[in-house]
């Protein structure tokens, strides 16, 4: 499927593994993307960062909290999770990144007391958030995740409500093609719904590979972000085997995923 325009392209730079942000942002900048999304934990200080991504070119799209769980019936750690995220939009503040996203903890797929009332708690705290970040210019959008990885906004029609419900005009969402694979029966009509809302789209195949080699007709996803150009599309694949969250991605690991990452390349 021909595109009419070029999205602008960034990579998750968390897929790459215990990398510098000297090391995979030359790397990026070499296989010509635009960009990339920054784990908070690769920012040494705001200056070297942004020292490096100016000097690579690379624009930083957005700004990731290290795992925090914004859910928990615990008042002490959920208050210690936000107290992480208002650092992190500190941060994007000085870096000039004009996004923050965020999620319940990674790996948390069931509620420790109720489902109401977690959901509740992590509305009133992504609330409270999305104030922050306002007074801040900095924007906010929550990962939508499958079901094997959180029991919130699991779905991009569940996070559209939840986003309706706290009408924020700085609170977005974040989609991805594996995600969606599973929890959506009309990825690009979801695409298309989520609209004026939708601040980042990670791609990759539904093996996480890289364009092309699973079953996913991505030229769809594709098709469907033509009417959204403000739209970055970030790539995230990941090597063979478990455990994404882990420390798992060696060199070997890590070969796959530039190689994934060359080959997507060439689809734009």
């Amino acid at each position: 499927m021909e595109l009419l325009s070029r999205p602008k392209l960034g990579v998750a730079l968390w897929t790459l593994g215990q990398v510098s942000l000297a090391e995979s942002a030359k790397l990026v900048a070499e296989m010509k993307y635009d960009g990339v999304v920054l784990p908070f934990a690769q920012v040494e200080s705001p200056a070297v960062a942004t020292e490096i991504l100016q000097e690579h070119q690379l624009t930083c799209f957005a700004l990731t909290p290290n795992p925090v769980d914004l859910a928990h019936p615990d008042t002490a750690v959920r208050q210690s999770a936000m107290a992480h995220v208002e650092e992190v939009i500190e941060t994007a503040v000085s870096l000039q990144t004009p996004l923050v996203t965020i999620r319940n903890l990674p790996g948390r797929f069931r509620p420790i007391s109720t489902l109401d009332e977690e959901q509740a708690l992590f509305e009133t705290a992504v609330t409270h958030l999305t104030t922050f970040a306002a007074e801040r210019n900095i924007q906010l959008a929550v990962d939508v995740v499958n079901r094997y990885e959180s029991f919130l906004c699991r779905n991009m029609a569940v996070a559209l409500q939840m986003l309706t419900r706290l009408n924020q005009p700085n609170l977005g969402l974040t989609l991805s093609a594996f995600h969606m694979n599973l929890e959506e029966q009309d990825a690009a009509a979801a695409i298309q719904a989520a609209g004026e809302k939708l601040a980042l789209f990670y791609m990759a195949d539904s093996n996480r590979q890289a364009i092309g080699h699973g079953h996913l007709k991505l030229g769809m996803h594709l098709w469907a972000l033509e009417s959204l150009p403000q739209v970055p599309v970030i790539l995230e694949c990941l090597p063979e085997g478990g455990d994404p969250f882990g420390e798992q991605v060696g060199e070997d690991g890590r070969s796959q995923i530039i190689s994934y990452l060359k080959e997507s390349r060439t689809w734009f």
